[in-house]
């Protein structure tokens, strides 16, 4: 280091001086490379730069941990063209959902549409490229381009038509033919198994999220609002991090920092947060009879479901816990089982619903619901989240489904040129080694058969499921062998699951 002073004209050779002030010197001389004072004065002058077709990384979690005050100063600003990395794009009126609604942005890379119906109706409607992506290959490409990793295999999205094989619509046409595919991926075996090559993502600009930051760019995050931010902020050019509270160099511990300076270029003081909550879920205490609502067929098929998947819960296991059916059977766990519920948002062990007025935006689960912490219970990153179930550690999976076929095949995420959720995470956790537990009616709305010799539905994992569970019976899936009848509800005959299924069973 020094050797670069002394071939500086404007200083004395490093030689020549004390080393304490030769390093000064070199350290004012390279302070135009890095500001030590990283410190901007709004969001407005923080975004200044940014141009129209620039590539934006945006941390968050549904609306949880979103830049917002970010968000609201490139809409002001016009940067169009954009290219948005983003694990969902907001709602409608908030988040991303508002450069969505300007046309700033050209594509989205996101794994989850979720339920904002302008993303969905772009998509569909040709004004929007989206290149859905699942939510843990999303998380390790981002973590992987902040860490100089080209490229890299994993088992998730093999057999599918999102991942492995190509040929998904990233653009529609006007008239609804497909303008842009996606690629297909390069595979190889490792010890007997097949894996795709997913690239790494980069980009020019993160918005992130944090609690706290020093004027060094150090951050401190809070609750579930950690999610993306750190991958996202790793992965770009320029970091810009906006946050609630700006404090002086020491006066973070080291050890409390969660996010390193070296990472954050530009920090901002977010005036006003919304904080807004997506579902807003409360412990509203148990219902008196009186209040009790009297349940229709479909509430007493769902509830047969639900207790019977509570009883896959193992004294000791780590579950994750799908949004609906599968997040409802954590009500009915035996007496005498402990479970750690995994939220694939950044939280292991989950716990009940807020009571009114706990309810805290920064903690939310992956059905964007409002929870609470238990004791015992640790926060992380995404990018950490999807280690844990990528590793094989998450013990229990349970997943909602729209179709199985016999040989275990789900397809749960999208149905194509009407309805499009994404993966979200179920493509990861269906491809972990872990046990997966299918939860779902047994028959669609219209009386169709959803469990079938072969998906027609775009598939979330080729031969993933171990048992499934219906509202008239348990199915086991047995490799070479295909369903197996394990159980049958009260009051359901063998005849009327086989009149019901659209494939053979032992």
């Amino acid at each position: 280091m020094l050797s670069r002073v002394s071939r500086t004209s404007s200083l004395l050779p490093s030689s020549a001086l004390p080393f304490s002030v030769a390093y000064k010197r070199y350290a004012s001389s390279t302070a135009t490379m890095r500001k030590v004072n990283k410190v901007y004065a709004s969001a407005e002058e923080a975004v200044a730069d940014i141009p129209s077709g620039a590539k934006l990384l945006v941390g968050g979690f549904g609306l949880c941990g979103i830049p917002e005050n970010l968000i609201s100063a490139v809409k002001k600003q016009g940067a169009k063209d954009l290219t948005v990395v983003s694990n969902n794009c907001g709602v409608d009126d908030f988040g991303l959902g508002v450069l969505l609604h300007s046309k700033q942005i050209k594509r989205m890379i996101s794994s989850y549409v979720g339920e904002n119906k302008e993303f969905e109706r772009q998509y569909l409607n040709g004004e929007l490229e989206v290149e859905l992506t699942p939510q843990g290959n999303l998380a390790e490409r981002l973590r992987a381009g902040g860490a100089g990793i080209p490229a890299f295999y994993t088992a998730t999205g093999v057999g599918t038509v999102l991942v492995e094989e190509g040929g998904f619509p990233i653009k529609y046409n006007a008239d609804k033919t497909v303008a842009i595919k996606s690629e297909p991926r390069e595979s190889r075996d490792f010890e007997g198994r097949k894996y795709v090559l997913e690239e790494a993502i980069r980009g020019d600009f993160a918005f992130i999220k944090a609690y706290k930051a020093d004027t060094r760019g150090n951050l401190i995050f809070r609750n579930t609002a950690r999610n993306f931010n750190p991958p996202m902020a790793t992965a770009a050019k320029i970091t810009i991090a906006e946050v609630e509270e700006i404090v002086e160099p020491g006066d973070l511990q080291p050890d409390e920092i969660h996010l390193a300076g070296i990472y954050v270029h530009r920090v901002v003081k977010g005036p006003t947060y919304e904080k807004r909550i997506e579902r807003l879920t409360l412990d509203k205490g148990g219902l008196t009879q009186k209040d009790a609502k009297p349940k229709n067929d479909a509430a007493v098929r769902r509830e047969r479901i639900i207790r019977r998947a509570a009883l896959e819960f193992k004294d000791g296991m780590y579950c994750n816990l799908g949004i609906g059916i599968p997040t409802m059977a954590s009500n009915y766990i035996p007496k005498g089982i402990r479970i750690e519920l995994q939220s694939e948002n950044g939280l292991l062990g989950m716990g009940p619903f807020p009571k009114e007025g706990k309810q805290d935006a920064d903690l939310i689960n992956a059905g964007k619901e409002t929870v609470t912490t238990i004791p015992g219970s640790a926060i992380f990153s995404s990018s950490d989240s999807f280690a844990m179930i990528r590793g094989g550690h998450v013990d229990l999976t349970i997943l909602g489904g729209m179709q199985v076929s016999s040989e275990g095949d789900l397809a749960n995420w999208v149905i194509p040129g009407q309805m499009v959720k994404g993966p979200g995470g179920a493509m990861d956790l269906v491809a972990s080694g872990s046990r997966v537990v299918v939860t779902m009616e047994h028959v669609a709305k219209d009386g169709k058969p959803k469990i079938m010799k072969a998906c027609s539905l775009p598939l979330t994992g080729r031969q993933v499921v171990d048992r499934l569970i219906t509202d008239m019976c348990v199915f086991d899936v047995k490799k070479g062998q295909g369903l197996v009848l394990v159980e049958i509800a009260d009051g359901v005959t063998v005849e009327q699951v086989k009149a019901a299924t659209g494939c053979a069973f032992e």
